[in-house]
């Protein structure tokens, strides 16, 4: 967005001069290719010239997913080649007598090629190889071979550094680490596309964040409620123990043995069942009554099965 428009026309190199460095850091150019000597032919359509050639064979298959159980389309490059050559940006009005030399394309964040041939070679499969393909989870479509060119005459949109070179003027990759873009629309539209762009990725991180504090949330809220839980549960364990060392200190000794025989519960009442199928003698009725479902042995916590009533003489 901060890229300086300039017009490829004659006060370019004026413009150039003037420039600290004969150099405009970030500058957006339109123009048309043309080649500077040979230009670069399509292997498979007649009258094809470019400057920017683009070989690619692609392989298309189905792998199964043992983890879904379905079978999933898988694309891999098995080879690419591209073949350049160089070209200048020229005006669309011609007697200008200006032209850009484009510098290193390939490194363009958005290089445009246009797609001039395209042809998908099926595999052919006997049965044997079928159920082979079945048993390794691989099963081959074919081949997809594609040529992509940056055609003779094809109107560009260049952005980047903008430098006079003796008498040269080039564009190349900025220094700055600034995006090269050399796009086949022109720059209000490019521009267009990178705010969309930067929107999305807005957009993306905000929801992304609101999902992480969302998530944060519910686990801290977790964790206190633990935290609360387990403080209460010690906090009554604190008031049981200081209860019965209370118990302990009003009791005389001859009432030990009657505190001996009291309800672990409420350390009131005569211990009066027999917990099966542990056995153990703890607690009165009104005690056991009280009990949560599914009703649990307050000494080792097993499962209570049956009760059995216990009578003193």
């Amino acid at each position: 967005q901060g890229a300086k428009r300039v017009r490829l026309d004659g006060d370019l190199r004026a413009v150039l001069l003037e420039a600290p460095g004969r150099c405009v850091p970030y500058a957006v150019i339109e123009g048309v290719v043309r080649s500077v000597k040979e230009t670069l032919s399509s292997q498979f359509v007649e009258n094809c010239k470019g400057v920017v050639q683009r070989l690619t064979l692609q392989e298309h298959k189905m792998v199964w997913n043992r983890t879904t159980h379905l079978w999933n389309d898988y694309e891999k490059i098995i080879h690419q080649r591209t073949n350049t050559t160089p070209f200048d940006l020229v005006p669309q009005e011609e007697g200008a007598g200006v032209t850009v030399r484009v510098m290193k394309p390939l490194d363009a964040a958005e290089l445009s090629l246009e797609t001039v041939y395209e042809k998908f070679h099926p595999s052919v499969q006997s049965f044997t190889d079928v159920i082979g393909h079945y048993i390794s989870g691989e099963r081959p479509k074919g081949i997809q071979e594609t040529e992509q060119m940056l055609k003779v005459g094809t109107a560009l949109t260049g952005v980047g550094e903008l430098v006079l070179d003796n008498a040269t003027i080039k564009l190349q990759p900025p220094k700055q680490g600034m995006p090269y873009y050399l796009s086949g629309v022109d720059f209000d539209s490019l521009l267009q596309k990178q705010e969309s762009n930067v929107r999305f990725w807005k957009i993306l991180t905000v929801v992304f964040g609101f999902a992480t504090c969302a998530v944060l949330f519910f686990i801290l809220r977790k964790q206190y409620r633990h935290h609360r839980e387990r403080r209460h549960l010690k906090q009554m364990q604190d008031e049981f123990r200081q209860a019965q060392e209370r118990l302990m200190r009003e009791m005389n000794v001859e009432g030990g043995e009657t505190f001996k025989n009291a309800c672990v519960v409420c350390l009131s009442n005569t211990k009066s069942c027999v917990f099966l199928e542990c056995g153990h003698v703890c607690s009165c009725n009104e005690c056991y009554r009280a009990l949560p479902e599914p009703k649990r042995c307050p000494i080792c916590r097993q499962a209570i099965s049956r009760v059995v009533s216990l009578y003193n003489s």
